[in-house]
C-alpha cells in the first residue's frame, strides 16, 4: 500500500501534536506531585512578601502548560485534517455531442400555405 504525500505529512504532524500533548500532561503531573512548601508567619506583610515568588512561579508554569496544551491540540487537529484529505479524481475531457437542431416544418404546396395564412388572420 503506497502512502501519498498528504498521508505522510498528516501522520508526522499528528505524531508531533500527540508528543506535545503527552509531554504537557507529564509535566503537569510532575508539577502536581511536587512537594508543597506552605509558608506560615504571624506577620501578614512578611508572609505575603515571601509567598509572592512561589505564586509567580506557579502562574508562569500554569500559563506554560496551557500554551503547550493549546499548541499540541492545534497540531493534532491539523494532522487529522491532512489525513482526511482525499486525492481529487482527475476529470476526463468528454467531447461534446453535436447540437440538436429542431425539426423543420415540411414543405406544403402553395395552396395549403394560403389556407394556413387565412386561418391565422381570422384568429
Amino acid at each position: 500500500m503506497k502512502m501519498d504525500r498528504n498521508e505522510i505529512v498528516g501522520l508526522v504532524i499528528l505524531t508531533i501534536g500527540l508528543v506535545f500533548l503527552i509531554l504537557t500532561f507529564y509535566m503537569a503531573f510532575l508539577f502536581l506531585i511536587e512537594d508543597l512548601n506552605i509558608i506560615t508567619h504571624p506577620d501578614l506583610v512578611k508572609s505575603l512578601g515571601e509567598i509572592l515568588g512561589p505564586i509567580t512561579e506557579a502562574i508562569i508554569r500554569i500559563m506554560f502548560l496551557g500554551v503547550m496544551g493549546w499548541i499540541g491540540s492545534l497540531t493534532t487537529i491539523r494532522g487529522m485534517q491532512f489525513l482526511r484529505i482525499k486525492e481529487q479524481p482527475q476529470i476526463k475531457q468528454v467531447s461534446q455531442p453535436p447540437p440538436v437542431q429542431p425539426p423543420q416544418a415540411p414543405n406544403l404546396p402553395q395552396g395549403k400555405k394560403e389556407l394556413k395564412s387565412e386561418t391565422q388572420t381570422k384568429t
